[in-house]
C-alpha cells in the first residue's frame, strides 16, 4: 500500500544522477511529473499558490512527493510527505527540517539553495548522495523544490519530490549535495495555451484522500 503522510526538462543535470544510474530512468520520471504539473499552474512568472495543488494531479508520484513550509530563512520544515522520505527517515518526517535528509557538512549548502527558493524565487534540482557504512550501500536520489505561496501572497511553501536509487538499509540516511541547479522562476515561461482552472485545494485539513483505483491515503495536518 502506498500512503500519502502514512506510517513510516531532461536535462545535463549531473554526472551522479545520469538517467541510466535510475533503474532505466524509472526513479527520474516523478521529478519531471511535478515538474510539469507545476509548470502548468505558472501565470507568466508569477509563483503558483498552494491551495492550487490538487493531489488528483500528483496521485501517481505521491509516495514521493512532499510540501515544506518556511520558517525562518533557509529553513523549512515538513507540511506534508509521502512514504517513500518517511521510509528513508525511518520514522514519520511531518514536522521535521528538511535539513534531517542531509548530513552536517551539506547543511549549509541546502540552507543556501532553499532560501534561493524562496527568496528569488527559483526551482532547485538537487543530485543527492549517501555514502555506504556498515547495513547501508552507497545510495543515490534525486529532490526537486518547486517554490509556491502562501495564502497570504507570500512565497512560503514548497512542492518537492524525492527520489532514491538503491536499497534503503539502515535508517536514517542522510545525503550530501554533489550536484545542484537552481533557476529563477522568471526564466520558466508559462503555458500560454492552457487554460487554467481553479482546482480543489490541496487541503491539509482533509481527513482523507481516496483517488480512484489507487490505494493512497492522505492523513490530516491543517495548513496555514
Amino acid at each position: 500500500m502506498k500512503t500519502f503522510f502514512g506510517n513510516g526538462s531532461g536535462s545535463n543535470f549531473g554526472k551522479i544522477v545520469a538517467m541510466d544510474r535510475f533503474d532505466s530512468g524509472r526513479s527520474l520520471s516523478p521529478i519531471r511529473q511535478a515538474e510539469a504539473y507545476w509548470t502548468a499552474l505558472l501565470t507568466g512568472d508569477s509563483v503558483p499558490m498552494r491551495s492550487q495543488i490538487d493531489p488528483r494531479g500528483l496521485e501517481n508520484i505521491l509516495e514521493y512527493t512532499f510540501i515544506l513550509e518556511r520558517i525562518a530563512p533557509g529553513l523549512a520544515r515538513f507540511r506534508l510527505a509521502g512514504s517513500h522520505l518517511n521510509n528513508l527517515a525511518g520514522m514519520e518526517v511531518r514536522g521535521m527540517p528538511l535539513t534531517a535528509f542531509f548530513e552536517p557538512s551539506a547543511r549549509g549548502q541546502i540552507t543556501d539553495i532553499l532560501e534561493q527558493v524562496f527568496a528569488k524565487p527559483a526551482i532547485a534540482e538537487l543530485g543527492l548522495a549517501s555514502t555506504g557504512k556498515l547495513g547501508r550501500t552507497q545510495m543515490q536520489a534525486r529532490m526537486i523544490l518547486l517554490p509556491l505561496k502562501s495564502d497570504l501572497g507570500d512565497v512560503s511553501r514548497v512542492l518537492g519530490v524525492m527520489v532514491s536509487d538503491g536499497v534503503i538499509g539502515t535508517t536514517p540516511r542522510r545525503f550530501t549535495i554533489p550536484d545542484n541547479r537552481v533557476r529563477a522562476v522568471s526564466d520558466v515561461q508559462a503555458p500560454n495555451n492552457v487554460a487554467q482552472q481553479t482546482a480543489p485545494e490541496f487541503a491539509e485539513d482533509q481527513a482523507e484522500f481516496k483517488p480512484t483505483g489507487s490505494h493512497l491515503r492522505l492523513v490530516a495536518s491543517r495548513d496555514d
